[in-house]
């Protein structure tokens, strides 16, 4: 009876996680594609394939313009595949291109003016941070925020907060030229720059006076897997002072570029400090961390909490995309640039030798965020044995 209890539990859990995660990933990867799907439409380029995944094909549909619109087997991405492309990765594919007639030649893809292929790579990337500036902004239109007054109660013994100088009764109103309008935007803030020098703008008696404060690094085990944040040592007011705020359609897009800029703001300032050793990789995730995490949120914070987490990946994959690496579209955007500058594109052998790198550097990438995640949920589960 045990092991059938632990079987069942087992298949509860996978499921639980896999479903959110499937939701999550596809919602994300479908507007990616679409992004480079309708401007290539819009240019006039000619689309074979638009697929939800990789590998063979489950299902699909034509559509009347030719295309094929398919569910792959292996849903850990997406692809668009035009006209002239190699492949899905939009590798040109010389020998084709040079074979074909005029009339097709203009419906390929290699062959379009610059513009228009660096407006079709960009659109995948774009359209990422659009809909997560559309689900931040409709979260905060139709559910409100809580927040509470960025007041100091108590100032902790030995923490960084008194080393720098607070005092209960300051009244936190910017940090590094960032306005603060809420305790829960700085602790924000506070959390993503443990060691890192901040200069902090307090309100005291009336006056205005700049503190600088580094927080101390802190861990902990989560749900979520291993979390690292600073911490400066401050209280704040007590829950009850909390109030629900509305905001008008303006207001909320305004917070919804912000909180898209902030997500977009910390990764960069991660990867800053990852390239320079301050910050640990092995906070690196990969599908089975996410999947993990859609599980955990879907249990936690049901369809609001999934919904926030969309928009948190799709900003991730958007700026991910964005990187100088060859097969991404950050890559592809890099060849554009020196195509621009020296007047052609690079030779067919520089390309090919890019894309083989960039392709190397993706797949050690994504074994070392799998890698990562398996200690992870080694972790978990020994931490849940003890």
């Amino acid at each position: 009876m045990d092991f059938l209890n632990a079987m069942g539990g087992t298949a509860a859990g996978f499921f639980g996680n896999v479903i959110p995660f499937l939701i999550v990933l596809s919602v994300v990867v479908f507007v990616h594609e679409m992004g480079h799907f309708l401007v290539g439409r819009w240019c006039g380029v000619g689309v074979h394939a638009f697929s939800l995944g990789f590998g063979p094909e489950l299902f699909g549909f034509n559509d009347r313009h030719g295309t094929r619109w398919k569910l792959s087997a292996v849903p850990l991405g997406g692809y668009v595949k035009f006209h002239g492309d190699a492949n899905g990765a939009s590798v040109p594919d010389p020998e084709a291109v040079a074979r074909m007639s005029p009339q097709e030649r203009a419906t390929s893809f290699p062959t379009q003016p610059l513009a228009k292929r660096a407006a079709i790579v960009a659109a995948g990337p774009i359209a990422n941070f659009l809909l997560a500036i559309v689900l931040f902004s409709g979260a905060i239109y139709f559910g409100g925020r809580y927040e509470t007054p960025a007041r100091v109660e108590a100032v902790l013994a030995g923490s960084p907060a008194e080393r720098a100088g607070f005092q209960p009764g300051d009244v936190i109103r910017a940090i590094g030229g960032s306005t603060v309008n809420s305790f829960t935007d700085m602790q924000r803030t506070v959390s993503t720059s443990a060691g890192s020098s901040l200069a902090i703008t307090v309100e005291r008696n009336g006056e205005r006076q700049v503190l600088t404060a580094v927080p101390d690094g802190m861990e902990e085990r989560t749900p979520f897997g291993r979390h690292r944040f600073g911490r400066l040592g401050i209280q704040g007011p007590k829950g009850n002072e909390a109030k629900l705020v509305q905001y008008g359609p303006l207001q909320s897009v305004a917070l919804g570029v912000h909180e898209t800029y902030f997500v977009v703001d910390r990764t960069i300032d991660y990867i800053g400090k990852l390239v320079t050793g301050r910050e640990s990789a092995d906070q690196l995730s990969g599908p089975i961390g996410i999947a993990r995490v859609s599980g955990e949120v879907a249990k936690v914070g049901g369809a609001g909490g999934l919904i926030g987490l969309i928009a948190l990946l799709s900003v991730s994959i958007g700026l991910l995309n964005l990187f100088p690496v060859p097969l991404l579209d950050g890559g592809h955007l890099l060849f554009y640039a020196f195509e621009a500058v020296r007047g052609r594109p690079l030779s067919e052998r520089t390309q090919e030798i890019g894309f083989r790198i960039g392709l190397a550097l993706v797949l050690f990438l994504m074994l070392f965020a799998a890698w990562n995640d398996v200690l992870n949920l080694g972790a978990s589960w020994g931490a849940r044995g003890t």
